[in-house]
């Protein structure tokens, strides 16, 4: 089983850092306030540097 991409929504605080950093995993949800996953077998190295720069530590691999 393949590892997918996750962020929790709940802590996520829109600083939009994985966004900026990973574009093909990550974008704004319609709102404008959450980070969304839109590529959740993305593995590029962008995705472990978004990881690692998240303030608030809300994005995992799940799997």
């Amino acid at each position: 089983m393949a590892k997918k991409l996750r962020i929790d929504e709940e802590e996520c605080i829109g600083c939009e850092s994985c966004v900026e950093l990973c574009p093909k995993a990550f974008e704004m949800n319609a709102d404008g306030d959450k980070a969304i996953v839109v590529d959740e077998d993305c593995t590029d190295d962008c995705v472990e540097e978004s990881i690692d720069t998240c303030p608030v530590s809300c994005i995992f691999y799940e799997g």
